[in-house]
């Protein structure tokens, strides 16, 4: 196998490191009375986890799983991942719950926090990384070292813990650089593109958690004629190319392309990667981040399977609060300019991401617990300050204004018994007439630039009342603010949106019921003052405070308060219809639920670290709503001008009373009245809302 050969020299480097770990942690589990209970039980288990992972690693070096059947992949891979799927969590070492209980509220929450990196050894082992593995197998000996004479203190566990994680950020960071950067590092599309599809075995070759969900998706896409899948490749691919030329960017200088997807859709991703390398270009499929150090909050980045437990995932998401500081904050800035040095020609060819989405998943509901990490306050400041302060090092060698990306969605399985049709209808709605919405939606775009600010009410129970600024055009020959955002980078088409005002835009944002990311919110409720989230509520809990926290960590990112950084009005009501029809709107990715009404973005703007690269609409008007008050800081205090997220919210049409543009004269003019569409030029849109 290709990826073996590119770690033999490294391998044999480490080898014998990694046989002296193996063969001492083997002795762990023999070695009676040394330690005491309960830490004892731990320690065991870490160290049985570890035989397997070893007996797993040798198979793989050797090619022996290539020659299982498809039950025992299936088996070794329920065998690898049954600790922490939800009928076995309330008694793992993962659940932080079940260690603080166990292992007390000092050890607990850390030695909770090291098995999870510790089960990063799937991954390694499957990619044949021995150096990973290794390094985690010598932190588990020193660990285990300190607890043989008697229980250490937290402070000594906590130390070595934090430097474990600083002193290999030069291992761990470089190497995530340059796995989205360098298309060598093959390994999972040398199992795409080399793989016999119809064979399922090939899943289980990615070392993911492979659920009913994957098998199905990829059994489905393999019933599918090839002139469909060709047609789905098609859209994606061509909506990034679209995305360069809307954008201005010559595409011809770049090289890669970043795949990221979830398992299963590897038909779909094989024909893709032929379709962009027509374009020139290679494809580099990454895995989302395994270590700690490298991993966003809340986000997976790049190719994933389905996850054996989203509590778990909750659960860890902060695991960076046991080390995060200024000083470790400081090192991985410096790590990051060096490997991105390592990496310089490898980035200046790289084009941008290519994603592919899914929904239907069945809906997660989390519980917040106290024994999980939580960032402090001071380490919610410190990354923002590492996002504002790496930003200008990834755009040094990876210019924004020569890049674009493109991102479209599908469902699963998971949705329920219309999947079939529901794929279908997506088709339809990711391919609606390019041309037909790029007119309508100029339309709206002639109704709305003549505003002084857009009034915003809700309808059906919905007390939605907001007032949104506009930036004041000059010369409305020349300009717009408002983009009219058909079918390119951003699939399916349908919206307009501009980066509002702050000073002015003010009043409540309210859904009845919102999925953001995996999380559905309740009565979901924020208020807005000069453009700033100034209050907030959700009815999740039954303890009003437990909703302001999921809020403030799953909305805001453990920030205060955030900006409104987009207004925009979806146009996309056949993908309302759809949701309709099938009754999954609650299931739509924001990706297609913005599309489905008007919606509101906290966080940056849709421009930020670009907003001085030119944009122009169809009709060749520059777009200048670029930045708001905050954004302009960046020529002054790059810290105060970003905050590193962007989440769109979406009233629904379902909710929707009217959406009207007040001139500086107060004359009112209507886009949208009693939930339906009333500009001239738009009644088109109506037809599915009636249907």
């Amino acid at each position: 196998m290709k990826y073996q050969e590119l770690w033999m020299e490294e391998n044999t480097r480490i080898q014998e490191r990694y046989d002296l770990a193996m063969e001492r942690i083997s002795e762990i589990i023999r070695e009676e009375g040394r330690i005491a209970e309960p830490f004892r039980s731990y320690f065991v288990r870490m160290a049985r986890f570890m035989e397997m992972i070893e007996e797993l690693a040798r198979m793989q070096l050797r090619e022996e799983l290539d020659g299982l059947s498809l039950e025992e992949l299936a088996g070794w891979n329920h065998t690898l991942y049954k600790d922490i799927l939800p009928e076995n969590y309330g008694e793992s070492y993962a659940n932080p719950d079940y260690a603080v209980r166990v292992l007390g509220e000092g050890l607990g929450p850390l030695l909770s926090s090291f098995y999870v990196q510790l089960r990063g050894c799937i991954i390694f082992a499957y990619e044949c990384r021995l150096e990973d593995i290794t390094i985690l197998c010598e932190t588990l000996i020193e660990i285990y070292n300190m607890f043989e004479e008697e229980v250490p203190e937290r402070k000594s566990v906590a130390s070595v813990l934090y430097w474990f994680n600083s002193d290999y950020t030069d291992v761990t960071l470089p190497y995530r650089i340059r796995e989205q950067l360098d298309p060598a590092l093959s390994f999972a599309r040398d199992i795409i593109m080399e793989s016999d599809l119809s064979d399922l075995r090939y899943l289980y070759r990615f070392g993911e958690y492979i659920s009913e969900t994957e098998q199905k998706t990829a059994a489905f896409l393999n019933s599918l004629p090839e002139e469909t899948i060709e047609k789905m490749a098609s859209v994606y691919t061509e909506g990034y190319r679209k995305g360069f030329e809307v954008m201005g960017r010559d595409l011809s200088k770049k090289k890669t392309v970043g795949i990221r997807y979830e398992l299963g859709f590897e038909r779909l991703i094989r024909a893709a990667i032929l379709q962009f390398r027509k374009m020139g270009l290679e494809s580099i499929v990454y895995r989302a981040a395994v270590w700690s150090v490298t991993q966003t909050p809340n986000r997976k980045v790049g190719y994933h399977g389905a996850s054996p437990n989203r509590q778990y995932d909750y659960d860890h998401r902060y695991d960076q609060a046991l080390y995060l500081d200024k000083a470790f904050k400081e090192r991985k800035l410096a790590v990051l300019r060096t490997a991105y040095e390592a990496c310089k020609k490898e980035a200046a060819v790289y084009a941008g991401p290519a994603v592919v989405e899914t929904f239907g998943e069945t809906q997660f509901e989390p519980v917040n617990k106290k024994t999980a990490w939580a960032l402090t306050r001071q380490q919610e400041k410190l990354l923002t300050t590492y996002a504002n302060e790496s930003m200008p090092i990834v755009n040094q060698y990876i210019p924004g204004d020569e890049t674009s990306f493109t991102i479209i969605a599908f469902p699963v399985p998971q949705i329920g018994p219309d999947f079939e049709e529901v794929f279908a209808e997506t088709i339809r709605i990711n391919t609606l007439d390019y041309e037909l919405y790029q007119g309508i939606q100029q339309k709206i775009i002639q109704v709305l630039e003549q505003a002084e600010y857009v009034q915003v009410t809700g309808g059906m129970g919905n007390d939605t009342s907001l007032k949104v600024a506009l930036h004041p055009i000059q010369d409305v020959e020349k300009e717009t603010n408002f983009e009219n955002c058909v079918a390119d980078v951003n699939i399916p088409l349908g919206e307009v949106f501009t980066s509002p005002r702050l000073a002015g835009t003010e009043g409540l944002l309210h859904v009845n019921k919102v999925y953001l990311g995996n999380i559905q919110f309740k009565n979901l409720r924020l208020h807005f003052k000069d453009g700033m989230v100034v209050q907030y509520s959700c009815d999740n809990f039954a303890d009003p405070e437990e909703g302001k926290k999921l809020i403030r960590q799953e909305i805001l990112k453990n920030h205060d308060t955030l900006p409104m950084g987009e207004f925009a009005i979806g146009t996309n009501t056949a993908a309302y219809a759809m949701a309709e029809r099938f009754q999954i709107g609650e299931k739509l990715p924001i990706l297609i639920a913005e599309k489905m009404g008007p919606h509101f973005a906290v966080g940056d703007t849709c421009y930020s670290w670009s907003e001085d690269s030119p944009m122009y609409n169809p009709d060749g008007r520059e777009m200048i709503a670029k930045e708001n008050e905050l954004s302009a800081l960046r020529k002054e205090d790059v810290s105060r001008a970003y905050f590193g997220c962007h989440l769109d919210i979406t009233v629904p049409y379902s909710e929707l009373g009217d959406i009207c543009a007040v001139l500086p004269d107060k004359t009112k003019r209507f886009v949208i009245q009693g939930g339906r569409f009333v500009a001239e030029g738009t009644e088109k849109l109506n037809e599915a809302l009636e249907a």
